[in-house]
């Protein structure tokens, strides 16, 4: 998959059981797992790549939609001057980094980059 500034590219879920999860969707849908350390698991064979990451606290809106920039700060700046909020400030994962913010309408969602 080609990686393209501003298009969704991952979709990011809550779970509170990752074995139950992994479990449902490969037995329902068919998808496929990568495990991740204790905490976190991503999916493929569902049409858009996502994962799953294990939480104790309650899930109201489980759903995190990831956008994908090649410039994180370049993307950052302009979501703030459009009156978006940073939830979360730029952090390192496995594959990347990104940062979380909520739009307007305090929908959050996420951007991350491999560069």
């Amino acid at each position: 998959m080609k990686l393209i500034d501003n298009h969704i590219s991952y979709a990011e879920f809550k779970a509170k059981d990752l074995e139950k999860i992994k479990e449902f969707y490969s037995v329902c849908f068919d998808w496929t797992f990568t495990d991740y350390g204790l905490t976190y698991i991503s999916f493929s064979e569902s049409g858009l790549q996502g994962g799953f990451e294990k939480t104790e606290n309650d899930i109201v809106n489980g759903a995190l939609i990831v956008l994908y920039h090649s410039n994180l700060g370049v993307i950052k700046n302009i979501i703030i001057e459009s009156n978006g909020k940073i939830s979360k400030d730029i952090f390192s994962f496995p594959g990347g980094r990104r940062f979380h913010f909520t739009d307007p309408s305090g929908n959050e969602l996420a951007v991350w980059s491999d560069k």
